[in-house]
Parts: structure tokens; C-alpha cells; sequence
């Protein structure tokens, strides 16, 4: 069985270098979906089931932290495990996204490895 992956950003780019990171990671993915600002991706966690969301902080439309703040308040969604990658690494910023419930902080530019270890963490993967 593998996991669900919703990876959110409004950069083309930067979704298909995640996308591609997490297949590299050696994890158990059975489906990566992306979604271009947060309202596609409160779209999307509504009409399938995501075990993680990968989300950037400034999008268009809808924001990754106006995103978060409406898992958070949807029962249905609230566990889904959120980390957010972004250019903004100030401790502040951090903090105040880990009291709004998100799980990690990968702050971009990121390595393959980065993004594994927190991953494998969040999910409770064990590798070989």
C-alpha cells in the first residue's frame, strides 16, 4: 500500500522537482497530486484520500496559509499531516505555522535527502 502525496505550489516547475524527489525517495507512493494554490488543493483533498500535504506559503487565489487554516477547521482534515516548503525560513514564520498545526518546515532550495528524511519521519516509513 502506498501513501497519497498533495503536493501544492504555483509553480509548475517546483511541482514536478518535488513530485520527482518523492518517487526518488524510495517511499511507497501510489499517487502524487498537484494542485496550483490552495483553493484547487481544498478541491482535491475533498475528493480523495491524501495522506500528506506538501504545500508553498505564496500562491495566488488561495494561500498556503489560508489553506491550512481551513484543514484546520474541516474535521475531515485536520490530521492530515501538512509540511510547508518555502523561501521564508524566519524562525517567526515557523513557529507560527508549527501552532497552526503544520507538522515540518523544508525551506527551499532543498536537497532530495531533506525532503526524504522528513518524510520518512512523518509517516513512520522505515527503510531498508
Amino acid at each position: 500500500m502506498g501513501y497519497n502525496i498533495l503536493i501544492v505550489d504555483d509553480s509548475k516547475t517546483i511541482r514536478a522537482i518535488l513530485s520527482k524527489t518523492m518517487r526518488l525517495t524510495g517511499i511507497s507512493i501510489s499517487e502524487i497530486f498537484e494542485a496550483g494554490n490552495g483553493q484547487e488543493a481544498l478541491e482535491c483533498l475533498h475528493g480523495q484520500w491524501i495522506d500528506l500535504v506538501l504545500t508553498d506559503l505564496n500562491m495566488p487565489v488561495m494561500t498556503g496559509i489560508e489553506l491550512i487554516e481551513a484543514m484546520v477547521a474541516d474535521d475531515l482534515l485536520k490530521n492530515v499531516p501538512v509540511v510547508v516548503i518555502s523561501t521564508d525560513g524566519s524562525t517567526t514564520r515557523i513557529e507560527e505555522l508549527k501552532a497552526k498545526g503544520v507538522r515540518e518546515y523544508i525551506q527551499k532550495p532543498f536537497t532530495p535527502e531533506d525532503v526524504r528524511g522528513i518524510i520518512e519521519t512523518l509517516l513512520g516509513v522505515l527503510h531498508e
